[in-house]
């Protein structure tokens, strides 16, 4: 999408981005939430990103490194991610996520993971034209 620009994340983006989920959602989001969107941004390790339009947030991405996890070596891990319903299909989810693997590769961090449900078929579809393929993990949940 022309004229969009995709900028590291600060933490006066906490507001625009709660919008953004509470909208994909179409639920009331934690209120702990924009504290911890103003705690990534205030962390110069993990990478994030939002997308720009006419000076408006449109979409987002918050990523981290994880260096310490079982067996797998330093490796990062998208931790959500969201673009405007009426942004959808036009890139800038893909753009955000490009501008994310670059800075990744720089680093020189070969893999990059996520977790989607599987009954999300939009947002896995969304990874697997990104070239995300299954892992060699298995998500486990246990509820207390």
């Amino acid at each position: 999408m022309k004229d969009v620009v995709i900028r590291p994340l600060e933490q006066t983006d906490a507001n625009a981005i709660r919008d953004i989920y509470a909208e994909i959602t179409q639920q009331p989001v934690h209120a702990g939430f924009k504290q911890l969107i103003r705690q990534h941004a205030a962390r110069v390790e993990d990478i994030c990103f939002v997308a720009e339009y006419k000076g408006r947030v449109i979409g987002f991405m918050v990523t981290y490194i994880l260096t310490l996890g079982f067996g797998i070596e330093k490796s990062a891990w998208i931790a959500t991610l969201g673009v405007k319903p009426e942004f959808m299909g036009q890139e800038v989810g893909r753009n955000l996520a490009q501008q994310v693997f670059a800075y990744y590769k720089k680093m020189g961090i070969e893999n990059v993971y996520t977790s989607v449900r599987w009954d999300s078929p939009d947002l896995l579809s969304f990874f697997k034209t990104l070239g995300f393929d299954r892992s060699n993990f298995v998500n486990l949940r246990k509820r207390i």
